[in-house]
């Protein structure tokens, strides 16, 4: 069977999600920090909310272009190389995610994350 339409489709919907997300945090820096200071008011991550932040949105670029790297090397070689780690890698941003939900005690927002997560992990299998 060939997997390569749903891993354009899949690495698409990455590249999408991490590229618009790490734009909304780059434009509106300041209104994510004082959002989510309130959001881990009350978790060991605190005091650390600008790094963390950081961290996801350079985890998100990174996932975001490897994606479109990804697709373009599939079409023009059939290379899966920087598919496989823009899989790996948008499978640790939204495990970071998953982490931050948890330890802010949003379970619905926890719940959320594992919608991205499932087409993450079909990713890896297909190329696995």
């Amino acid at each position: 069977m060939n997997l390569q339409p749903a891993v354009l489709i899949t690495l698409a919907f990455f590249a999408i999600t991490f590229i618009q997300s790490g734009y909304d945090k780059i434009m509106d820096w300041s209104g994510n920090i004082a959002w989510l200071k309130g959001h881990f008011a009350n978790t060991p991550i605190k005091n650390q909310v600008p790094q963390s932040l950081l961290m996801i949105l350079v985890l998100e670029i990174f996932s975001g272009a490897f994606s479109i790297i990804g697709i373009i090397e599939l079409m023009v070689n059939e290379g899966t190389t920087f598919a496989i780690m823009a899989a790996i890698l948008s499978s640790i941003t939204l495990l970071f995610l998953l982490l931050g939900q948890r330890l802010a005690k949003d379970y619905d927002g926890a719940r959320t994350i594992v919608i991205y997560f499932i087409p993450a992990v079909l990713l890896l299998s297909w190329l696995g």
